[in-house]
């Protein structure tokens, strides 16, 4: 696949911001893998598991997890995945910091994601659940505005 050249991060210093582009281009390289995406989506719900336990071995199990899966598939061979074009689009809406739709979505899933750790810690199932499946279901929302952005700005 080409590789998609990303600006640097607004507001950093020319060293410091060709870090922060290559550093955020060799995670997002590997993330844009859709099993890296997917299997991260569908492992949103183990972030409950150490408040809900208050356990720092179940902590350090998922932190583990979620550091290592945006790294650990190979490069998408393209850019043909529904994924691959979401975490794209990502990559580049971070860089680019557009204020759109995509923000709002994203600050109500964070929400949703609050509600769901705060049910957890209280040991409450039923808003635990129901934050957790808010957030995933607006992580989809975000995925497609993503998708879009990515076909809106393809860079050849």
């Amino acid at each position: 696949m080409a590789q998609l050249s990303s600006p640097g991060a607004s507001g950093a210093s020319g060293e410091d911001a060709g870090f922060i582009a290559r550093a955020r281009r060799a995670v997002f390289a590997r993330h844009c893998n859709p099993w890296s995406a997917w299997t991260r989506w569908a492992t949103t719900p183990l972030i409950l598991v150490p408040v809900w336990t208050r356990s720092w071995k179940h902590a350090v199990a998922v932190g583990a997890w979620f550091a290592v899966n945006p790294v650990i598939f190979p490069d998408p061979k393209d850019d043909s995945a529904w994924a691959t074009k979401a975490m794209l689009g990502e990559e580049q809406w971070i860089a680019e910091r557009p204020k759109d739709a995509a923000l709002a979505v994203q600050a109500v899933a964070s929400a949703a994601n609050t509600v769901a750790v705060a049910a957890a810690w209280r040991r409450k199932a039923v808003p635990a659940v129901a934050g957790t499946a808010v957030m995933m279901g607006l992580t989809m929302v975000y995925w497609e505005q993503m998708a879009r952005y990515y076909e809106e700005n393809k860079r050849a």
